[in-house]
């Protein structure tokens, strides 16, 4: 379990991608120190275990499951991704309950600077859109962020110069893609919605 905070940009070392899966290996100061191997770290929202730990590095195997969901397949050493560590006890929720389990892809289709925010607008698919509410959260590379409008095609937030500069999105341009998780208690009501409707 996660908040969306971003903990730290690490830095792809090294990807290697092929049919039956991956390795990727991560630069991260941070979040390697004291992480040992089997924890769970939030790797561009997604929840990846470290399978080796050598401080600064940390190393993550891609299951093909992972790379047909998300964006890591496509990135390349030098690339710069949000992680965070999982939880504990003693962890300030200051995002909201991200998983690490992404839903999709959404694509940006329109950046514009407005005073000290970039409003930026995404593309996303039905299964996507179906949990997308106005004001209600999403996580998009694993950063927590709220959804400033909607409509069947896609959402918009707003991104502040601190989430700009300490997350992905400050370097995403028009036409990437993100990851997106969206908020865990709107499937869950849809669910328990569908059940008390077949019941």
């Amino acid at each position: 379990m996660f908040t969306g905070i971003v903990e730290e940009l690490g830095t792809v070392a090294a990807i290697n991608v092929n049919s039956s899966g991956g390795r990727l290996t991560l630069n991260a100061p941070m979040v390697s120190q004291g992480l040992r191997v089997d924890e769970s770290v939030a790797t561009n929202g997604v929840c990846l275990t470290a399978v080796a730990v050598n401080e600064p590095r940390l190393e993550v195997d891609l299951a093909p499951e992972t790379l047909s969901r998300t964006n890591l397949g496509a990135l390349q050493p030098g690339d710069r991704v949000c992680l965070e560590r999982s939880v504990t006890l003693q962890t300030r929720m200051g995002g909201h309950l991200v998983q690490g389990h992404i839903d999709g892809t959404a694509t940006i289709v329109e950046v514009e600077p407005e005073g000290i925010q970039r409003t930026m607008r995404f593309e996303a698919g039905p299964e996507i859109m179906r949990y997308v509410v106005a004001k209600g959260f999403v996580a998009l590379d694993g950063v927590s962020l709220t959804v400033v409008d909607c409509d069947a095609s896609g959402f918009s937030i707003a991104l502040i110069p601190h989430s700009a500069d300490l997350t992905t999105l400050g370097f995403k341009r028009v036409g990437d893609r993100v990851n997106v998780e969206v908020d865990m208690i709107a499937k869950y009501v849809e669910r328990f919605v569908e059940a008390r409707a077949n019941a």
